[in-house]
């Protein structure tokens, strides 16, 4: 069973930053995309960005131009570089894995934007 470590969450204030971290614990083959999605409380998980493995990427339209997915193939780790935090923000941040025999979640790592 392959395990997603995520890393990176906190608390941080509005207009600050933080990356996001993704690593799987052992190779997987055949992925077709990994991404980034996200809980607030009371709401439903929400895909945030997600990456392909040729590179080719997609936000939702809340994050554009403020966060930045990015990955490394070889060691099948995705990231999140997330700027210009808003409080609207804070959630829980799930990576997943899509590949040809199904896909894999992370356990979450929490985000919280507040002053």
């Amino acid at each position: 069973q392959v395990q997603l470590v995520e890393s990176g969450g906190g608390l941080v204030q509005p207009g600050g930053s933080l990356r996001l971290s993704c690593a799987a614990s052992r190779s997987i083959f055949n992925i077709y995309f990994m991404g980034w999605y996200r809980q607030a409380p009371g709401k439903q998980r929400e895909l945030v960005a997600i990456i392909t493995t040729g590179g080719t990427t997609n936000y939702a339209e809340s994050v554009k131009g403020r966060f930045t997915i990015s990955r490394d193939n070889a060691e099948n780790t995705v990231y999140l570089q997330m700027n210009s935090l808003k409080p609207e923000d804070t959630a829980v941040y799930y990576c997943k894995i899509d590949f040809r025999g199904g896909y894999y979640w992370g356990q979450g790592t929490h985000v919280t934007v507040s002053s």
